[in-house]
């Protein structure tokens, strides 16, 4: 029978800004207490390291956003540079919230702001059907290598350009022993735990949103205790949620973890080998919940 419990949470995210999310359900139901850090933080580009890119902005015709931080340094740039973006300038967003975000700098309109449903694949079915574009992508350092290769693979004109750097924030002042689970959503999350903490504490849980973090964990020695999203646990609240109650009833725990990740497929652009998509999609899903780590306890060295 499991005998740990968990009382103590570390999310690596800001604290939400409302009292009804996830987390204010997770703290009633299971008595814990949850402290809210982001362990980056993101650092615009400077004029002199934009410049030094040598990127025209006005010799493209649409930007690609994957965030609201790029959009914010992106403004910012053609501020500092005295860019006039052109009104007629098309926005491609990954997801919807991050277009209506657009409105903080221009007048919204739908016949020029176009947005994905979750995922940049998903935005690819959008951004194929506008090949005559010349799009400029707006990035930060690191980002994800898919994005590139499925702009490629889809034939499109795009240009890279790189608006922020995500540096892992200084956490010393953190007594990590004082938590029984820490969560992380990025492998750059990972990577700021490293830099701060030299181990962590035996018997430590460790949860981790996508694939790319629980790959970062991986290779980096530590045991993925949690992940989420899977067909199960979509997810990284209820897949919490569900641990902790599987955990205090003394139930195996064996399924919320992983001990290894499939290499990364990029997916089938809009259009092309749809069924291949989705069969390269399932079975990297049912790859992610293919067996727990069976231990709690990991070094991060």
């Amino acid at each position: 029978m499991n005998t740990l419990k968990v009382k103590k949470i570390l999310i690596s995210q800001p604290a939400p800004s409302s009292d009804k999310s996830p987390f204010s359900e997770l703290t009633s139901r299971h008595k814990v207490e949850i402290d809210f850090r982001p362990f980056i933080t993101v650092e615009g580009v400077t004029v002199k390291e934009f410049r030094a890119q040598r990127v025209d902005v006005l010799a493209h015709t649409a930007v690609i956003f994957t965030s609201r931080k790029t959009i914010d340094n992106f403004f910012r740039i053609c501020e500092e540079c005295r860019i006039a973006v052109p009104e007629d300038m098309k926005y491609f967003c990954v997801t919807e919230a991050i277009a209506l975000y657009l409105q903080k700098y221009i007048v919204y309109r739908k016949r020029k702001i176009f947005y994905g449903t979750a995922t940049f694949a998903d935005l690819m079915e959008v951004v194929g059907k506008h090949k005559d574009e010349k799009f400029l992508v707006a990035l930060s350092d690191p980002h994800k290598p898919e994005i590139q290769q499925l702009l490629a693979k889809a034939g499109v004109k795009f240009t890279k350009i790189i608006l922020a750097h995500t540096v892992p924030a200084d956490l010393s002042d953190i007594a990590i022993e004082k938590y029984d689970l820490v969560a992380c959503y990025s492998s750059a999350d990972i990577k700021a735990l490293h830099q701060n903490f030299s181990a962590l504490p035996q018997g430590m849980i460790v949860a981790t949103l996508g694939n790319a973090t629980a790959r970062e964990a991986l290779t980096s020695g530590l045991a993925v205790d949690i992940m989420a999203p899977t067909p199960k646990y979509p997810s990284l609240t209820m897949a919490i949620d569900k641990y902790i109650a599987a955990l205090n009833g003394g139930a195996s725990v064996e399924e919320f973890g992983i001990k290894e990740l499939p290499e990364p497929v990029v997916p089938a652009v809009a259009g092309k080998g749809k069924s291949a998509k989705s069969k390269s999609a399932s079975a990297a899903a049912k790859a992610s919940v293919g067996g727990g780590t069976g231990r709690r306890t990991s070094a991060a060295k």
